[in-house]
């Protein structure tokens, strides 16, 4: 049974988040946009006043009567640090309650965690030295593998070659401050839902296309988590036995066939004399990262052509996939494969139309990699334990 408390926790999100998607916003209209009595909206809007987490601005107009103060976020009370852990670089910002970044940072990810660990913590307490006028909230972390959701601990990440890693920790002794961990698929549906294109939507599935695939679910406005938080990990659901291995110890997931990795792979493996690019001086060009592989096909190579096709048939499959099994409103892909999307796109639609139910309506969108879902998605990981508790609790 609910206590007294939980009711105020509710209650005190619920006009926290009407000022975030409505300011400026007056005192009467966040009783009729919410359902509260007015005498209970002036008591939360009193203590977030208080607490700097929301100021009054302007009057507003009104044809008769007192003329309302208008309700806005106090975008100067709170900073929130996020931190994005990829297997080769790791990316650091700071933003305010509106999700704008103010710093970005990058350093590498050190292949040994121990080592990682103390570098990244330094790199966190020199940023939040250079930034002392600001009051942090908390740090999010995205990981690109399991995290065990309640233990807040990584379980394995397969691309990082890591296991059972406390990331948050040193975080936390170095920083004085509160670190919520998150897969990196659940942190992009977060963010999706929370200030991206798709706000408020309850059924979407964000799947990430880098070194792996990964998936986060919303479905009926849920994060869906399973009982070890470890849901959502479609990307090593195999679809050929017969397949090159996986990091994970299977054949043929997912991720080893429709990854930016399983690209360049492909690349180089199928790559022959007379294939591929030449350079000015007569030489082959290689690929080295899935850059490369975009590069290239964009300047013609019709191995890397080939092998942007190759990814687009296997993304296409696990989509299909996703299609029957969760029926979401909207597919959302996030990776550097949405650069091609002219040339990936078709492909993915045209599988999907083959291998999935027709009556699903299920659109498929490809991110801007440069809006740093990502990113966006640390922040949200703090910030939704003060707007939306009711939505992702």
């Amino acid at each position: 049974m609910a206590s007294s408390e939980t009711a105020r926790l509710i209650n005190r999100s619920v006009v926290l988040d009407a000022i975030r998607t409505n300011q400026p916003i007056s005192r009467a209209d966040l009783a009729r946009q919410t359902g509260l009595q007015r005498s209970t909206i002036s008591l939360i809007v009193d203590q977030l006043i208080e607490e700097r987490w929301v100021a009054e601005g302007d009057v507003g107009q009104l044809p008769r009567g007192r003329k309302p103060r208008l309700l806005y976020l106090n975008m100067d009370r709170a900073g929130i640090v996020g931190i994005n852990i990829m297997p080769h670089v790791t990316k650091l910002a700071l933003a305010d309650l509106s999700v704008r970044f103010t710093t970005q940072e990058s350093m590498p990810t050190l292949p040994n965690p121990k080592v990682f660990l103390e570098a990244l913590c330094a790199r966190v307490q020199n940023l939040l030295s250079a930034h002392r006028e600001i009051t942090y909230e908390g740090i999010g972390v995205s990981l690109p593998g399991r995290v065990d959701y309640l233990g807040q601990r990584l379980v394995f990440a397969a691309n990082l070659g890591w296991r059972q890693i406390d990331i948050k920790g040193p975080l936390e002794r170095a920083t004085g401050l509160p670190v919520q961990l998150e897969n990196a698929a659940n942190a992009c549906a977060l963010s999706e839902v929370w200030s991206g294109p798709h706000e408020g939507l309850r059924d979407l599935i964000a799947v990430t296309v880098s070194e792996g695939i990964g998936t986060g679910i919303i479905a009926n406005g849920q994060l869906v988590r399973g009982a070890n938080g470890a849901a959502g990990e479609f990307g090593h659901v195999c679809l050929d036995e017969q397949g090159p291995p996986c990091n994970c110890g299977s054949r043929g997931c997912w991720e080893v066939l429709a990854s930016n990795a399983a690209a360049v792979r492909n690349y180089t493996c199928g790559i022959s004399e007379n294939s591929g690019k030449r350079n000015a001086s007569g030489r082959r060009e290689l690929a080295t990262s899935f850059a490369d592989i975009l590069s290239l096909a964009d300047r013609g190579d019709l191995k890397a052509q080939e092998t942007l096709d190759a990814m687009a048939h296997y993304l296409g499959l696990g989509i299909a996939m996703l299609v029957n099994g969760l029926s979401p409103s909207v597919i959302v892909i996030i990776g550097e494969v949405t650069r091609a999307w002219k040339r990936v796109g078709p492909i993915v639609e045209q599988v999907v139309k083959e291998r999935a139910r027709m009556d699903a309506g299920t659109r498929i969108v490809p991110t801007d990699d440069t809006m740093q879902p990502r990113l966006r998605g640390t922040i949200a990981l703090v910030l939704q334990k003060h707007f939306r508790p009711r939505l992702f609790a």
